[in-house]
């Protein structure tokens, strides 16, 4: 059986597809699990760990009002942060096809009071845009390891894999 990682590198290659990963929580998880996979680089362009909030805006073009109102942890944040890494990882003028992003919080606190666990997931890919909420429970490990699970088997569905 194929792992979530090899499943999402096989159905993009299928399709012609490039992607991009921007990360927040997951700080690189989500991009070290598809590069654990023989021949992702036919697919994956390059990743983002944009951790600092500031850095979501400046690298991934993540609107500042949208930051300042609602800070990081937001749906809306993650659909930018996916479409925003297409660009961020574009090669000769030429952004990657697929955006996939993650931006939560893993604990042990809340900076804003939102619940440790609650994970947002962003898919942007040339047919649709998605985000899904998660609230996961658990130690921080265990909450990034849920997150890198969840946006993989989000991209996976929205390619109707």
């Amino acid at each position: 059986m194929m792992s979530p990682a090899a499943a999402v590198l096989s159905a993009l290659e299928r399709r012609g597809w490039t992607l991009g990963v921007a990360e927040s929580l997951t700080g690189g998880s989500v991009s070290a699990a598809l590069v654990a996979v023989p021949g992702a680089s036919a697919v994956l362009w390059g990743g983002v760990v944009a951790y600092a909030t500031p850095v979501k805006h400046s690298l991934l073009g993540v609107d500042a009002d949208l930051l300042a109102r609602h800070g990081a942890v937001h749906p809306s944040v993650a659909l930018q942060m996916a479409d925003g890494v297409r660009r961020a990882v574009s090669i000769d003028g030429v952004d990657a096809h697929v955006g996939i992003s993650t931006t939560g919080i893993a604990g042990p606190d809340s900076p804003d009071g939102q619940p440790v666990g609650t994970v947002h997931v962003g898919v942007v890919t040339p047919e649709a845009s998605r985000t899904v909420e998660f609230r996961f429970d658990g130690d921080r490990a265990q909450i990034r390891a849920a997150a890198v699970d969840a946006v993989l088997l989000t991209l996976r569905n929205v390619l109707g894999e």
